[in-house]
């Protein structure tokens, strides 16, 4: 199918955004705390915070995750991207429409 990898891609993007909500309103969090918090195995919850921190969005502590001060900046640029999206998305389901 055509859109079969562009659905797989935004449910592991939804999966990163739950994992950044939760370590925005827990932090400082650890993996396993997350993962029985979101009822997500380890390995993806870990691999989340991979992306999250290699995005510059979290960092590690002793802790656990925390949100970077430099952070919050970079999840208003999410919005913005998403904003760009949505835009893409409105002209592909016109496209479709017309098929």
């Amino acid at each position: 199918m055509v859109f079969s990898k562009l659905l797989m891609e935004t449910e592991i993007v939804l999966r990163h955004l739950q994992v950044l909500k939760a370590v925005m309103e827990k932090q400082p969090i650890g993996i396993f705390k997350l993962s029985d918090i979101l009822k997500m195995p380890k390995h993806r919850v870990r691999y989340s915070l991979r992306i999250l921190e290699q995005s510059g969005i979290i960092a590690p502590t002793q802790y656990g995750a925390m949100v970077k001060d430099e952070g919050y900046g970079k999840i208003e640029n999410l919005k913005v991207e998403l904003e760009k999206i949505k835009g893409i998305m409105a002209q592909i389901e016109e496209m479709v429409k017309s098929l």
